[in-house]
């Protein structure tokens, strides 16, 4: 058996088969990454390959950016401050049609910039926002598909932990790739508000306008905000002047959000228990994936695959561009099977080598197929989020969160062709800071 068919067959047949019997994603790559390279090698080679790789791995100081912005995001989550963002939100937009689905997206991105998390934005908003917008009986699909489709803003507004990962698979700049992100996050945040907009002009009965409010209660309104604001500025202001590296921006946000809940008040001892505890669990699982993935990588590796379909891609004779629309609508199937972190690590030693190649910026590729995935995130049949939203929202079918999310998708769409148009966006601020 040739290796190419050997490696095409760890990918396609057992790795897909050993998700659907429901093994984790991280021991899944594992188990097929060490099968195949044994095969391919020797038992005793693919013994020392794994030792070696979760030896790199779980030594790497790089690896301890990830618990840090996560506590960060989870501090901020247990302190209540995602009510004050909706609220500041909710108070300068929610006096026009489907102004309150519009401050749920706005209040999304806000606390993606201090979360990093799409499962931990939607299960916030939707405690927060859905119960506002039945308040005012707004259409189900829309209420349930603006949370959700805000929601996965939280992987594409830094400080994201999809980001850091790609950084550390890649050996990119986690601060570039972040300020990368911005611009992208921007861009999606602006296509979703446009999205209500457009549904609500077709649909007035859909999004009814709230109450309105006085410009002082708007200013005031912005007082409960303007602490993580400040954090945001701390940390991606650090990181522009070099004052300190991520992981140094990871213990500086960790600690100044602690200090701001602790000062305030808002933290309780259970809540800072739990903040830990959800931590862990969330920092094990995506070092799990990141090691499971390396061994994975190796047997990839051996196969020679990376290296023969980036031949074979760049020997292809029609337009760059072209290639790109492939490979981007290979990672939009990709995401609507199977978990995005896992996607991205399994694709990227195929696909970032084929970028580079056809003369791509890295940091736009990076931060581009981290958009698209997002895209997976509310797609079925995985669309994580938009399980996540349906099984909070106890009294909304699941299928009728499906039918919100499909509202959205264009925005999607659209915002992918805008950054492969202008490119620009997601790359400005990196070569600033460069």
């Amino acid at each position: 058996m040739s290796l190419a068919i050997v490696g095409i067959s760890g990918v396609v047949i057992l790795l897909l088969v050993l998700f659907l019997l429901g093994t984790p994603v991280g021991f899944g790559m594992a188990i097929v990454g060490f099968g195949g390279f044994c095969y391919v090698v020797s038992v005793k080679a693919g013994m020392n390959m794994v030792s070696s790789v979760l030896w790199d791995t779980f030594s790497k100081y790089g690896l301890t950016v990830i618990p840090l912005f996560i506590f960060m995001g989870q501090v901020a989550f247990y302190s209540g401050v995602n009510e004050k963002l909706y609220n500041a939100a909710y108070k300068w937009v929610g006096h026009i049609k489907g102004g309150i689905a519009m401050a749920t997206v706005m209040a999304c991105a806000a606390f993606s910039a201090i979360c990093g998390s799409n499962a931990a934005t939607a299960a916030t908003m939707t405690t927060v926002a859905l119960p506002e917008m039945k308040k005012f009986k707004y259409n189900d699909k829309l209420s349930t598909g603006a949370v959700a489709c805000g929601s996965t803003l939280g992987v594409v507004i830094p400080p994201s932990v999809v980001l850091i990962v790609i950084g550390l698979s890649t050996e990119l700049s986690i601060t570039r790739l972040f300020y990368g992100g911005i611009g992208a996050g921007v861009v999606l945040a602006a296509l979703l508000v446009i999205t209500i907009l457009l549904i609500c002009l077709k649909f007035p009965s859909w999004g009814p306008a709230g109450p309105k409010t006085t410009f002082m209660e708007k200013i005031k309104s912005l007082g409960g905000a303007i602490e993580m604001l400040l954090l945001f500025v701390l940390v991606m202001s650090g990181l522009y002047f070099g004052f300190f590296t991520p992981t140094e921006a990871g213990a500086a946000g960790s600690f100044f959000a602690l200090a701001i809940s602790l000062i305030q008040r808002q933290l309780s001892w259970q809540g800072f228990l739990s903040a830990i505890k959800d931590t862990l669990k969330v920092s094990c699982m995506v070092i799990t994936i990141i090691a499971g993935a390396m061994i994975f990588g190796r047997f990839l590796a051996v196969t020679r695959i990376p290296y023969d379909i980036a031949n074979w891609v760049t020997g292809l004779s029609m337009p760059d561009f072209l290639i790109m629309a492939i490979i981007f609508f290979i990672y939009i199937i990709g995401g609507a099977v199977m978990d995005a972190l896992a996607l991205l690590l399994i694709t990227i030693p195929i696909f970032f080598p084929v970028a580079s190649e056809l003369g791509y910026d890295p940091i736009w590729f990076g931060v581009t197929i981290t958009v698209i995935t997002t895209l997976g995130a509310v797609t079925p049949p995985v669309g994580a989020t938009t399980y996540v939203v349906g099984g909070m929202a106890k009294d909304v079918p699941l299928e009728e969160v499906f039918k919100g999310v499909i509202f959205f998708l264009p925005a999607y769409l659209l915002c992918i062709i805008i950054l492969m148009l202008f490119p620009q966006i997601i790359t400005f601020l990196p070569n600033l800071i460069h």
